[in-house]
């Protein structure tokens, strides 16, 4: 049944609804039309009762025309559906409370008269134009008995697609693949939608799938209420990768749409995330990356260009030397194997103080190992922030670069976002690079603490590390920038 499989994403929906997420207008059309360039099939845009906002959201979408059905939460009532029907939506997800706690504890009705109103619901939005999915919230608490009741009555009402909610997570993959069994014998399309209270989502959905589930609900980087939703990116991967199906959804999108969802809301995604984390593809230990040097699928399940990311090694204490001698080719640097011996052991003796060890570091190290004293590209003679409650945070800079003086302004949410933009402003037309990541501690107490700033900069397919440690957060900040930029620029001129 997996190579049947169609996916509902939620993203917009029920993965807003992650405490302290708040996706406006704009950033929703950013994140469905990459979802429709990623290939789900039904794109969940919202609830179009919520607001006036939430409307207009929904209604942005819907006329971009997109390859999905664009479909909105409503519940079975009226003015719900009148106000999808508003937003040119294709399809309603039309949700009805069905165990007993939550039809007597929540909507304080009976079980006859819940059965109604999704009738009732059911019909009227068939005889708008509307596609219905009925979904049955908490069914996993839900007899299958009163379950096939109720979606029997809907489907001879009309309803197009019927689907059972783990509303609180509480399968089991045993669990799950017996209970979506007995209820895929009704004649209509079922789906799956899996929470992840207890971090089975995606294994509960995949055995869902295997009984004869044939549409699937997650969402991006398996963001949602409380331990979040079943994970696009996992479940697809999962299903191409370990039951050698195609899917026919773009994986190698995957990175860069879990990137955009990221940014948009704020959350941030642990480093182990599965498929899409920082280290989902990052080696060091020695044998590891001693390995993967070899032969990648040694300690790959997966290549990274399959879902778009990359393959990254880590300089910390177990690193390997082999893959310091891979890190100085890279900047099409000759050394010696005696001279490799003593920049492995510098770089060993800084992980063994604790110290993260950047390019940067590899480099400097590197250069006075071959006794190197590199003129900085990059020189910064001067900058000025301005930033308070009532200005608008700039920034101007002053910088030499390449013997070629430079002046540029920039404006950001905060003093060190304008300066970081104006300095990318005047070294835009030498250098197109991107912060990846910005890390900051205070390594000290007090309002004088002393602040290690960590940054990440991509240029084409690398990414540099370098850090800086002043007491000054702004002054880190541009100085890890510069040192990473100056790295960058320093390989341009090697290469």
């Amino acid at each position: 049944m997996l190579e049947n499989l169609k996916i509902l994403d939620t993203t917009l929906r029920d993965g807003e609804q992650t405490p302290g997420v708040l996706i406006t207008s704009d950033e929703k059309l950013k994140i469905a039309l990459k979802l429709d360039e990623l290939g789900v099939n039904v794109i969940e845009a919202g609830s179009a009762i919520t607001s006036k906002d939430e409307q207009k959201s929904i209604k942005t979408i819907t006329e971009n025309n997109l390859n999905a059905e664009i479909c909105s939460f409503a519940r079975p009532m009226k003015i719900d559906i009148d106000t999808a029907i508003d937003c040119d939506v294709d399809s309603i997800h039309l949700v009805i409370p069905s165990s007993d706690l939550h039809i007597e504890y929540k909507l304080r009705k009976t079980r006859q008269e819940v059965e109604q109103m999704a009738v009732s619901a059911t019909e009227y939005a068939k005889s708008h134009g509307l596609i219905v999915e009925l979904s049955t919230e908490d069914a996993t608490r839900t007899s299958t008995d009163d379950l096939k009741h109720l979606y029997t009555q809907c489907i001879d009402a009309g309803c197009d697609r019927i689907c059972a909610c783990d509303t609180i997570g509480l399968l089991t993959p045993e669990r799950s693949y017996e209970f979506y069994k007995e209820l895929s014998t009704l004649n209509v399309p079922l789906s799956v939608h899996c929470h992840n209270d207890f971090g089975l989502a995606v294994a509960n959905t995949i055995q869902a799938l295997r009984a004869g589930a044939t549409q699937a609900h997650t969402t991006i980087n398996g963001i949602g209420e409380r331990a979040g939703n079943a994970s696009c990116e996992e479940l697809i991967m999962a299903i191409e990768s370990l039951y050698n199906i195609q899917t026919g959804i773009k994986t190698e999108l995957f990175y860069e749409t879990s990137q955009l969802v990221e940014r948009i809301t704020g959350l941030n995604l642990q480093a182990n995330k599965a498929i899409v984390g920082a280290n989902a593809f990052a080696h060091e230990s020695g044998i590891h990356s001693d390995g993967v040097l070899k032969k990648t699928e040694t300690y790959e399940p997966i290549k990274p260009e399959k879902v778009g990311h990359r393959r990254r090694f880590v300089l910390g204490k177990h690193v390997g030397k082999h893959v310091i001698s891979e890190k100085i080719k890279e900047t099409n640097t000759e050394v010696t194997p005696e001279e490799l011996n003593r920049i492995f052991e510098r770089v060993k003796a800084l992980s063994d103080m604790g110290k993260t060890v950047t390019d940067v570091d590899l480099q400097a190290i590197t250069d006075d190992i071959l006794h190197i004293n590199p003129e900085d590209s990059l020189v910064l003679q001067e900058y000025t922030t301005v930033s308070g409650n009532k200005v608008i945070p700039t920034a101007s800079v002053r910088v030499n670069i390449n013997n070629t003086e430079r002046i540029e302004a920039g404006v950001g949410v905060g003093p060190v976002d304008a300066a970081i933009e104006a300095i990318r402003k005047s070294i835009k037309d030498t250098a197109d690079i991107t912060l990846e990541e910005y890390h900051v501690d205070a390594i000290t107490g007090g309002t004088d603490a002393l602040i290690d700033v960590l940054v990440k900069l991509k240029y084409e397919d690398k990414q540099i590390t370098a850090r800086s440690t002043q007491p000054d957060i702004i002054m880190a900040s541009v100085e890890a920038y510069l040192k990473g930029v100056n790295k960058i620029l320093s390989d341009k001129k090697r290469s």
